[in-house]
């Protein structure tokens, strides 16, 4: 019996020695984070954050500017679906209507009809979009500054008017969703060329095997403009590459899916274009202009007749000896030279050139000395003009000055290895009108130029307000293959105020970048600098 007893001594001994370690222990612990606990005064700081409080004030306040930001967040979301849930209110009640007036009425009640019928009725609504776009038929506008220009575009690059923070008039796509839509609406393209419908006027009995099938590679130009509150038109145009035929489908995204307008073949074999040059002096650009138009429209198009209307007698006959030369050499003779011995007058000399035709309807250019252009801006051309419907307004790729673009060369290379589209070698002309196509008949029918503007300026953009405020669609967008040539500008004291601001504009525009300009304005500053960093360079070195 006693040792047992023994034994519960000994467990209740060990029990409370156990017991006395652990609240040893704990002590120790509690007065080591005692010790070693941050100061919570006013004068601590966070590690890391010199000024800030690790006080309570610190974290309220970082709560506080948590819980503003996050109720800024939800009233911003707030605000955004309410104005969703109105935008689909005013949806579906044009749905609704469109769904009253087409639904059959019973004792006065509206059936709302089947799925189907939904279906029918949104394709009816999308198909309204088409009719109040300006699409198949011009809208009547107050002047140039509510025109949409059309951007366009190849199976590779897009030649934009907004150029945005790339200032690139000239580029591949860098979105994804751009380079998905543009090879989307070339597919959709072919797809309709490819599968023609009763609409398109192709025979049902043609089988597969005797059509011709086009594929990505005949595309060669396209453009699209949007209407914000309409939709996305394009104008794409395929051709075989040992045809003559092109084929044109117009396509609409009404803000959904792609919707077919019209498919057509357009035939330009037969169409001459009539290119008409008024011309006072400059010579020597006049035979420069004669070797771009001996190698574009003489040897590649051979559709092209030239009327240039000379004004005054000098340097007439270096004129006739550069035309007389041309025919003997290409054995070209489809050109008329008119002589007016009075000053001149740009529009009075495109107007005298236009009523010379003799030969009925015809597709005319009005071109300046100045300006280059390639056999593919010619087709443009006859693909962009169409009698009583359209006329083409292409916008022209302006070069800058080459003493100024290459002045790190000896001499500017010859002018078709300046003919760019680089932000430092030029720019869209998009407020120049001068360069168009456009039938006779359009031309005459609208009152041709005002001929009381004299000298510089004005006398195009009149002619182009005329259109706007008709009927024709105007086709206004940036083509790749049409220049302006730098030349000197002279503005004389004889214009008027308004003529002389727009030449002293179009003088500065013309001579430079913005980058190559700030670099002629600071050249003293420039200058003085390399002068400074050389003398410290020398300096240094000696030292």
């Amino acid at each position: 019996m006693r040792m047992p007893r023994r034994g519960l001594v000994i467990q209740a001994r060990t029990r409370w020695l156990l017991v006395g370690l652990a609240l040893l222990f704990s002590l120790v612990l509690l007065m080591y984070l005692l010790e070693c606990a941050p100061q919570t005064d006013s004068n601590g700081s966070l590690p890391g954050v010199v000024g800030e409080s690790m006080g309570k004030e610190y974290y309220q306040a970082l709560l506080q500017e948590q819980e503003e930001h996050y109720q800024n967040r939800a009233t911003s979301l707030k605000r955004q679906i309410a104005q969703l849930k109105q935008e689909l209110q005013e949806m579906s009640d044009k749905l609704k209507s469109l769904q009253e007036k087409k639904s059959p009425k019973v004792n006065g009640v509206n059936y709302q009809g089947t799925k189907e019928q939904t279906s029918n009725d949104l394709l009816e609504f999308l198909h309204s979009q088409i009719d109040k776009a300006e699409v198949s038929v011009g809208a009547k506008l107050p002047s140039e500054y509510g025109v949409i220009p059309f951007e366009s575009f190849t199976s590779m690059k897009v030649f934009q008017l907004e150029m945005g923070l790339t200032r690139h008039p000239e580029e591949k796509p860098v979105r994804k969703d751009k380079r998905d839509e543009l090879v989307e609406v070339i597919e959709a393209g072919l797809e309709v060329i490819n599968n023609p419908d009763e609409e398109d006027g192709q025979d049902e009995d043609d089988g597969v095997g005797d059509r011709q099938l086009y594929s990505e590679n005949d595309f060669v130009e396209g453009y699209y403009r949007t209407e914000r509150d309409k939709g996305t038109q394009y104008e794409l145009f395929y051709k075989k590459m040992d045809g003559m035929e092109y084929r044109h489908v117009t396509l609409f995204r009404p803000f959904g899916p792609l919707m077919k307008v019209k498919s057509e073949t357009v035939d330009i074999s037969r169409s001459i274009i009539n290119v008409i040059v008024p011309l006072a002096g400059r010579t020597e650009a006049f035979a420069q202009f004669m070797q771009n138009f001996r190698d574009v429209c003489i040897h590649q198009d051979k559709r092209v007749h030239l009327t240039v209307v000379y004004f005054g007698q000098d340097g007439l006959s270096e004129v006739k000896s550069i035309l007389e030369s041309v025919a003997r050499e290409t054995d070209f003779h489809n050109y008329t030279l008119v002589s007016l011995n009075e000053e001149f007058n740009r529009g009075r000399g495109l107007d005298v050139g236009a009523r010379a035709w003799e030969k009925g309807e015809v597709l005319m250019f009005f071109c300046d000395v100045d300006v280059y252009f390639t056999a593919e801006f010619l087709n443009s051309c006859r693909l962009n003009a169409e009698p009583g419907k359209k006329v083409f307004y292409p916008v022209v790729f302006s070069l800058y000055n080459p003493a100024i673009v290459y002045a790190n060369q000896d001499i500017p290379p010859p002018v078709e290895q300046q003919l760019v589209h680089k932000k430092d070698s030029g720019f869209w002309r998009d407020f120049g009108f001068g360069m168009t196509c456009q039938y006779r008949t359009d031309f005459l029918t609208v009152g041709g130029f005002d001929l009381e503007v004299k000298g510089w300026g004005g006398e195009d953009v009149h002619l182009y307000r005329k259109y706007l405020h008709g009927d024709l669609m105007v086709i206004r967008t940036p083509v790749p293959g049409l220049f302006h040539l730098w030349h000197e500008k002279h503005c004389a004291d004889e214009l008027t105020p308004e003529q002389y601001r727009m030449c002293i504009q179009s003088k500065a525009m013309n001579e430079a970048s913005h980058s190559h300009l700030g670099m002629l304005v600071f050249r003293d500053e420039i200058e003085a600098h390399l002068r400074k960093q050389a003398y410290r360079t020398n300096s240094e070195a000696v030292g």
